[in-house]
């Protein structure tokens, strides 16, 4: 079975549940077509390719593939222990989720251009007195003196922020609306509005 989707994250909502307000995250899960079936004898491991979003223009190897099934925006693969179930044409929408399922979101984390120590890294910066009334937000010594007299990679710096992957484990699924192919997911996922969302189950897909 099939435990993952693509998305889109349309923002966040305020939902009640009894009396108490809950943050959660809208997003756009499919609906979603299987255009490929991966194996482990051809290609060396399970797994199922998903297309989602409809594009204008698609290559011409794209168009091979997919025939007569759409021309697709995007395309992800998804591994499974078993690709019996799953057959080229098959659609996958939000009802794979139900309320409060745990899941596994990965996303592009908002990119917020050049940041130094302070916010990239939560320093604390210097003293503002004893002679350093200029220096409260540098990150003081980068590397020691003789040994080994340089800097180590992956030393914590200034540099540019966010725009990376990020996935959000084990958020609950607070409702699903399969007419509007909408997922509530309590709390904040990673990326800008609009931007592309994995959806996954939490936990591993037992072999069988």
């Amino acid at each position: 079975m099939l435990r993952g989707i693509i998305g889109r994250k349309l923002g966040m909502t305020q939902l009640f549940r009894g009396n108490k307000v809950e943050a959660v995250t809208a997003i756009e899960a499919g609906p979603c077509t299987v255009t490929q079936i991966k194996t482990a004898t051809k290609e060396g491991y399970n797994a199922v390719q998903l297309a989602y979003g409809q594009a204008k223009r698609i290559k011409s190897p794209q168009k091979g593939q997919f025939k007569e099934l759409g021309q697709f925006k995007y395309l992800r693969e998804f591994r499974v222990a078993d690709t019996e179930a799953a057959e080229v044409g098959d659609k996958v929408d939000v009802t794979i989720f139900q309320e409060g399922d745990k899941v596994d979101i990965t996303g592009v984390s908002k990119s917020k251009g050049f940041a130094g120590v302070v916010k990239r890294h939560g320093f604390a910066g210097g003293p503002k007195t004893h002679g350093q009334s200029d220096r409260q937000r540098h990150p003081g010594s980068i590397g020691a003196t003789t040994s080994p007299g340089r800097v180590w990679k992956g030393t914590r710096m200034a540099g540019h922020m966010g725009g990376e992957q990020v996935t959000a484990l084990r958020l609950e699924v607070f409702k699903t609306d399969a007419e509007r192919n909408l997922l509530l997911v309590k709390g904040a996922v990673p990326g800008n509005r609009n931007g592309l969302l994995l959806i996954r189950k939490s936990g591993k897909e037992e072999s069988r």
